[in-house]
């Protein structure tokens, strides 16, 4: 990891998702890996404690462990959590902020809107540790 460089991890199952949000980090100099599960994610964080991600962007649906469970296995880490979906769903969405999310995103979602919201919970995250 650089340690000029804030980490993201992206956890969506679907790939071209992740390698887009990937691309577009990278653009404005955040690092960022991909996950294209959250057992995978969960897995690698706990084979590496030390590689923890400031934030976390992380899909909703997806086989096996979905979005929220990954959040819930995540809460009390410190770890800003951005959640996205493409199924608004109401509950969903009051249950994620209320789990502590620093945001959620509907897709598609703008390039602008998704750097927006990076860059906050970014933010966040420096003013909680310090």
């Amino acid at each position: 990891m650089h340690s000029t460089s804030p980490y993201v991890a992206i956890v969506d199952d679907d790939a071209s998702v992740c390698r887009a949000i990937r691309r577009l980090l990278l653009s404005i100099e955040i690092e960022a890996d991909i996950f294209l599960s959250g057992e995978e994610f969960l897995s690698a964080w706990s084979n590496d404690p030390k590689r923890l991600p400031a934030c976390v962007i992380l899909d909703i649906h997806m086989p096996g462990m979905n979005g929220l469970e990954v959040q819930r296995q995540l809460s009390g880490s410190g770890i800003s959590i951005i959640i996205m979906t493409a199924f608004d769903e109401i509950g969903v969405h009051q249950q994620a902020l209320s789990s502590g999310a620093a945001g959620y995103l509907r897709k598609p979602f703008s390039e602008s809107i998704l750097l927006s919201t990076v860059k906050t919970a970014l933010q966040e995250q420096t003013s909680s540790e310090k």
